[in-house]
């Protein structure tokens, strides 16, 4: 059977999360490159494949999936079932499923504070848009008391979601170390297979944004 295809660009946060996934299931994967930057999600072939053009998406021998948490953990449940990156007993299940929705909760409140960076707003209209991005990571962080992982105390995809994000968030600004909980868990997965790499994708975005804060430092500078 042939390697799964992935469409990726690793800039792209969703992108990040799926590949975080592929690289700890260690599954043999065929990356396509598709940088939207220079609109090739636009192309004809890659409509006829997604026709919302959006990355990442997967081709597994004829069964095609979009968007980034499906395809996460879909992953797990066809290529690795029983792993704990998606549990099976259906309540650690429901709570991974939990964070995820709220990761991508955190994923909407942060694109109007990268507009704001980008267009160079007012401080205190930056700030005001801020302030949904750091409640709900203030939410995050009381999950968190008392367990090493989003879900619980073993890896998940919910953590790679969140990494992919949170890591984004930190260089755009963020001030990641304001929650304790949160700080220690970042600080923990710098050993996950893929961190380097999500890393890598994440700072593309912070050096394209960083010449456009009208701050130093931090949101809270």
């Amino acid at each position: 059977m042939a390697p799964i295809k992935f469409y990726h660009f690793n800039i792209s946060p969703p992108s990040r999360l799926p590949m975080l996934t592929i690289r700890n299931l260690n599954l043999d994967v065929e990356i396509i490159v598709i940088d939207t930057m220079k609109k090739e999600q636009m192309s004809p072939e890659f409509m006829k494949i997604n026709p919302q053009h959006t990355v990442p998406t997967i081709d597994d021998n004829g069964f095609i999936l979009w968007e980034s948490r499906a395809i996460a953990s879909y992953l797990v449940s066809a290529k690795a079932p029983g792993s704990s990156l998606y549990p099976s007993d259906i309540k650690k299940r429901a709570i991974v499923d939990a964070r995820l929705f709220l990761d991508q909760e955190m994923q909407n409140a942060t694109l109007p504070v990268m507009h704001a960076i980008y267009n160079q707003e007012p401080k205190d209209v930056f700030i005001s848009k801020t302030e949904k991005v750091y409640k709900i990571l203030e939410n995050l962080n009381t999950f968190m008391e008392g367990q090493k992982y989003v879900a619980g105390n073993e890896l998940t995809i919910a953590d790679l979601a969140f990494l992919a994000n949170i890591s984004t968030l930190y260089e755009i600004g963020a001030n990641i170390n304001k929650f304790k909980n949160i700080a220690a868990w970042f600080k923990r997965l710098e050993n996950i297979p893929g961190y380097q790499e999500n890393l890598e994708g994440a700072k593309v975005i912070g050096e394209t944004f960083r010449p456009k804060m009208t701050f130093k430092g931090t949101w809270d500078d």
